[in-house]
């Protein structure tokens, strides 16, 4: 079995420069892969901190859960970018960089000096990656835009009602701030590589109210996607009220029968393959999309009879995909995530021992790693301004030093 998880290296973005002008989640995730995979990132954050890192459960303050995440293999300047000489400063680092990445309003960044224009003067070849709310040929740009106004404005949240529940509700996780973030990641990979093919820099865009309607819309354009339309919106076996996982003499299981040899299989363990096995409805993958929600109310009925162990077991062994139901909490020991060092126990110079998820991706050549803690505010402020050429005492001027405790 190969075993490169995770060991320190050179990264695939070895050399890259990202100034990291981001807040939140969306931005620092995308500037968080990067340094994933070796970018080197300077993060520009106010002197009080991004706000994501006083969003508890927190052991030290400014030190929040999400920022050890989003922080890590970054290095934190603190600087008050209204103040012409700390603004300078900024424009010294994009001079030297590769791609800005900032989650600023237009009109925002442009009242900073810190838009597009203003970058590409510091530096002509600059890819300047915004993400916004909304794009900005459409009438919402400008808009705010926060994880549940994505999830409720997108179609998201009444999926769940459309899919059986009383009312809509919002997933329980900041999925649009973390699918804009990883849409961001590949954006910025590809106008990297286009800069290092021509030499030239340019503009991306990447909104999160179309972001996440492309994500859902891969499932539920469904009849629309043709015109005339060949039926209406909504893919019907996700939207199945009987697709949940199912309850079982004593807990529950997900099971996944899935081809036409799973379904026969079921049917088979438990002596129904003359009932249902030749039903119409259930005979091929097109009749099962069209019949779904009668299909999952049969294979609820089906697993209710039996306890959770006994269908893992006779479910695996007839190849018939599955899975237990694990809770988050089941995940802290989970023997794939452990054993592989995905998720792994580590030392933090200023929090102390820390739990903390890898990359995902495994690479041979490359590898992705955590290399760097997730810094204090301001922490590495003077060493970065050193070496942009700043004398001691320019540095004091400019009002910060650093003001994290030390977490390299």
């Amino acid at each position: 079995m190969k075993q490169h998880r995770n060991p320190i290296g050179k990264g695939a973005l070895e050399n890259i420069r990202v100034v990291d002008l981001t807040s939140v989640i969306a931005g620092p995730l995308c500037t968080q892969i990067m340094g994933d995979y070796g970018a080197e990132i300077v993060r520009l954050e106010p002197p009080s901190g991004d706000i994501m890192r006083h969003v508890g459960p927190l052991r030290d303050p400014g030190m929040g859960h999400m920022h050890l995440q989003l922080g890590r293999n970054k290095r934190s300047v603190a600087l008050d970018l209204r103040r012409d000489d700390c603004l300078e400063a900024a424009y010294r680092l994009v001079k030297r960089s590769d791609i800005v990445v900032s989650n600023m309003r237009p009109d925002a960044a442009a009242r900073l000096g810190l838009d597009y224009a203003s970058c590409k003067r510091a530096n002509d070849s600059i890819v300047y990656l915004r993400i916004a709310g909304f794009g900005q040929r459409g009438p919402y740009a400008g808009s705010p835009a926060y994880d549940d106004l994505i999830q409720a404005g997108s179609g998201l949240s009444m999926l769940f009602r459309d899919a059986g529940d009383a009312a809509p509700r919002y997933v329980p996780a900041n999925l649009a701030d973390r699918v804009t973030g990883l849409t961001a990641a590949h954006a910025a990979i590809a106008g990297l590589l286009h800069r290092e093919r021509t030499g030239e820099g340019q503009e991306i865009e990447v909104p999160m109210y179309e972001s996440v309607v492309s994500f859902l819309l891969g499932d539920h354009l469904a009849g629309e996607s043709f015109s005339p339309p060949q039926g209406g919106v909504g893919y019907p076996r996700v939207l199945a009220p009987e697709r949940r996982p199912y309850r079982t003499k004593d807990g529950y299981v997900c099971a996944l029968p899935y081809l036409d040899k799973h379904w026969l299989a079921l049917f088979d363990l438990v002596g129904q393959r003359e009932r249902y096995g030749l039903d119409p409805r259930f005979s091929s993958i097109t009749a099962r999309t069209s019949n779904a929600a009668a299909l999952y109310e049969l294979l609820g009925s089906i697993l209710a009879t039996r306890t959770t162990a006994e269908w893992l077991e006779q479910l695996k062994k007839a190849d018939i995909p599955c899975s237990p139901v694990r809770t988050v909490e089941d995940l802290l020991t989970d023997r794939q995530l452990v054993d592989s060092g995905f998720l792994r126990m580590a030392e933090h110079p200023a929090v102390g021992r820390i739990r903390e998820p890898g990359s995902p991706v495994d690479m041979s050549r490359t590898p992705t790693a955590v290399r760097r803690s997730a810094p204090g505010i301001g922490e590495h402020t003077a060493e970065v301004l050193t070496e942009l050429g700043y004398r001691e005492v320019e540095i004091q001027r400019l009002g910060s030093a650093g003001s994290g405790r030390r977490a390299q």
